[in-house]
């Protein structure tokens, strides 16, 4: 599952573009009942980024008619389980990052279930966001010193929240969260200390600590 970026091909991560360059097939999102990519903006991005950094792979449309609907989805994840018959490694992409509004973890939760094998062995590579593009390019920051940050969606009503705890000082006492979902703590996350934990640890101990309390999904 590799995200794009934010629409600017310069804005891909090395790992994600490595990850196109490794792959047998790319399955790519179209909104076209037709299959084709008349409207697919991320096909345009695969096509640019093979012809700026000189590789070719075959594309398979995935048709994703985004009517959030399971039959939808499932039919998505028999595209992508089709295509792995005849290739060993497979990326789906997705626009900005898989973390955010992204229909990858619909299709991941679906293959959980029906091929615990294939969901162990696959992988989520993070990208930009549209939002972290945005504050770059007017040179404003999401957050600074004391202050805090969100993501809401304009839906007119009340919704679930994802919450990042971050900045804790070392020795803190944890109580302070208010857990709600299903909390993970990183540790030195991408160090060579790196520890993630199922759960929230009781008293940080590094300076590097995040907490997130993921919603009920």
């Amino acid at each position: 599952m590799v995200s794009l970026g934010p629409g600017d091909i310069d804005l891909i991560t090395v790992k994600a573009l490595e990850a196109l360059k490794n792959s047998d097939a790319i399955c790519v999102p179209t909104k076209s009942d037709d299959h084709s990519f008349k409207k697919s903006m991320t096909y345009k991005i695969i096509k640019q980024l093979m012809e700026k950094h000189n590789f070719d792979k075959p594309i398979v449309a995935v048709y994703s008619p985004m009517h959030f609907k399971k039959e939808d989805w499932q039919s998505q994840v028999n595209i992508i389980q089709n295509t792995l018959q005849t290739n060993h490694i497979v990326s789906f992409v997705t626009l900005g990052d898989a973390a955010v509004y992204s229909t990858v973890y619909y299709l991941l939760n679906i293959i959980k279930q029906q091929d615990k094998r294939l969901y162990d062995n696959s992988e989520v590579i993070a990208g930009i966001t549209s939002f972290s593009n945005a504050s770059a390019r007017v040179k404003k920051p999401l957050c600074v010193g004391d202050s805090g940050f969100s993501v809401v969606p304009l839906l007119g009503y009340d919704v679930d929240n994802t919450t990042v705890y971050m900045r804790p000082k070392i020795g803190m006492d944890t109580n302070i969260i208010d857990q709600k979902g299903d909390i993970y703590t990183f540790e030195d996350l991408n160090y060579k200390n790196e520890k993630i934990s199922s759960y929230k640890i009781s008293k940080t101990n590094r300076y590097m600590s995040l907490f997130i309390d993921f919603f009920k999904f």
